[in-house]
This record gives structure tokens, sequence and C-alpha cells, in this order.
């Protein structure tokens, strides 16, 4: 009986230690499990990027980049949104990784009503923003009194205050720049009207109003470019590129890293320009 007890006791030191030994390595291989994106690019396993967009070329880029980054490792996802506004809720709330729509003021403007903490991660290319009109054909034409539809936005409405300033037809109060609104005018020899509307419904307006100022993307649906059909448009020299956007918690990954180096590519410049010479230039070299 003696013996046996020693054997029981033995066998429970031995079972006991052996228990130990693995919880200590399950605890072991939590703490070493890499955890989220960049745990998981070093791990040299398949990591799937979520990018949310919105309308051509924007979403043609993201397509055209898609097996470069298959081959790397990336499992680029591509989340088409019906507006401006969910792209920039989606990345906030961490439902997509990164978002290619907008540009820096739009982004910026966000991040100050939001409290977001969004980040631009690469210009990729200059949409040129132009004034159109079904009514008249020159800028000369455009009557006293006419009506100018222009973005609700503010960083898009005082990019089109700005771009009618540049060309003489309005003068803004000194020093506003892009945050300009309506009531900084403070010339407007011309009694021009403005009707706000939402970014997306722009185009919609062009039948109603005496010209529309917009970007190439909601133009070129009715057959309308910036070199063929506006009377006004802007340079390459502004601050509205279209940019890839990511968050401050994820804008240094490596996955990150790797879709902006391939939206920069060289097919992507190529793409730009066989498909949109005409609307759209590369903002990168």
């Amino acid at each position: 009986m003696k013996f046996m007890s020693k054997f029981s006791r033995s066998m429970l030191v031995g079972l006991l230690a052996a228990v130990m030994l693995v919880v200590a390595g399950c605890g072991q291989k939590e703490t070493a499990e890499p955890a989220g994106e960049t745990g998981k690019e070093a791990a040299g396993k398949e990591v799937t990027l979520k990018v949310a967009s919105l309308i051509p070329p924007m979403t043609e880029v993201l397509d055209l980049v898609k097996p470069k980054l298959k081959e790397d490792g990336i499992n680029l996802e591509i989340m088409i949104l019906s507006d401006n506004v969910q792209p920039n809720n989606a990345l906030a709330n961490k439902e997509v990784d990164a978002n290619f729509f907008q540009h820096v003021p739009y982004m910026e403007e966000y991040n100050v009503n939001n409290g977001s903490e969004l980040v631009a991660i690469e210009p990729i290319y200059h949409a040129i923003y132009g004034a159109y009109s079904k009514r008249y054909k020159s800028i000369e034409e455009l009557p006293d009194g006419a009506t100018i539809a222009v973005a609700n936005d503010p960083s898009n409405l005082g990019r089109s205050l700005v771009l009618l300033e540049k060309h003489g037809l309005i003068k803004l109060k000194e020093g506003v720049g892009i945050k300009a609104t309506t009531s900084d005018i403070v010339e407007n020899s011309k009694k021009f009207k403005f009707q706000e509307v939402d970014l997306l419904m722009l185009a919609r307006t062009l039948d109603d109003v005496d010209m529309a100022i917009m970007t190439p993307a909601y133009a070129k649906p009715l057959g309308l470019t910036p070199k063929k059909d506006a009377l006004i448009t802007e340079g390459t020299d502004s601050e509205f590129a279209i940019t890839l956007v990511a968050r401050k918690d994820n804008a240094d990954s490596e996955a990150i890293r790797k879709l902006a180096e391939a939206m920069t590519g060289p097919d992507v410049k190529k793409f730009f320009e066989e498909n949109y010479g005409d609307i759209a230039i590369p903002a990168f070299e």
C-alpha cells in the first residue's frame, strides 16, 4: 500500500507537470501569435485589404492593381459605395482599411467634423475640375444673373469659388482661399446666383442651371470632358489630387505601402494616359 501510495503521488506530480507544460505552451503561443494585419504579413500569410471607393476611374485603378497585389500576398477587396460620406465613415469605423475617392481638403474637413484620424497616403491623380454649360459655348456668353451650381460640401464649395475667382468672375474676401463660402464673395459684378447641391447631384442640375462646376468623373457620363467642353478649368497646381487615404493606426503597414506603390506604378500611369488623358493627370512621376 505504501508503494502504491508513493506511485500514485509520483503519477499525480507527473500529470500536474505535464498539464503545466501544456498551459505554458498555450500561453507562449498566444503571446507569439501576430495580431492584426502587420502580424499576418510578418508570418507570410495572405492579407485581406479592404478599400472603399465610388466610381471610375477610381474603381478601375483598384481593379488594375489587384493582380499585382495578389502576387505580393495581398487580397484586395474593393467596396463600391453610393455616396461621398460612406467611404470615410467606413474607414473611420475600421470597416475598411483604406479608401480612394477624395482629395486632402475633403479628408481634413471630415477629420475636423468627426474627430477621426484619417491620413493621406499618396496622391494618385488630378481630376481636372471644370465649369460646364448646356446653354453657352464660352464663359464670355454667361449672362448677368446666371445661376451656377456648385457642390455644397465646404471643401468643394471653396474650390469652386476659388476657380471662379482665378478666372476673374468674382472676388473673395482676402485670405479665405478654399475655405470660402458664398458669404465671402465681396465682388460679384455680374450678380451670379449660386445653387449649392450635393456633389453627386451636380451633373443632374446641368439642364436646369446656366453653369455647373464639377469634377470630370461626373461630367464624363454626360459626354463632357474638361479639355473639350469646360468653359473654364482648374490647373494641376491645385491641392485637390485624388488621394489614397488610410488611418493613423494602419498608415505605416506593409499592405498599405504596397498598395500605394502599385497605384503609382507605370501600369497605372499608362492607364491614365491611354484612357483618361483628357480628364485626369497622374499626380506622381
